[in-house]
């Protein structure tokens, strides 16, 4: 437990900042199933409609900085794959 005043607010900030990151990343990993979803379903023309939505919500992870860059084009490049070997 913290005893000087700035530490107790930066864990205050950081329980925060915490709970906001688990937020993203949640919606991240809804978007993610629903699009394995989709395309686990077969409708490649419902698949190609959501995939933009889900390359946006994991940029505006990255952006938020809570996904790293090369984990975000590791993600959309799997994602990719599997859009397109679904023809």
């Amino acid at each position: 437990m913290p005893n000087i005043k700035s530490a107790k607010k930066r864990t205050l900030v950081i329980e925060k900042k915490t709970e906001q990151n688990k937020i993203i990343k949640t919606q991240v990993k809804n978007q993610v199933k629903k699009f394995l979803a989709v395309v686990a379903s077969g409708d490649k023309v419902a698949a190609t409609a959501l995939f933009p939505d889900v390359c946006s919500t994991i940029d505006g992870a990255v952006t938020k900085g809570v996904l790293k860059k090369n984990t975000a084009a590791n993600k959309k490049s799997g994602l990719a794959k599997k859009l397109n070997a679904m023809a």
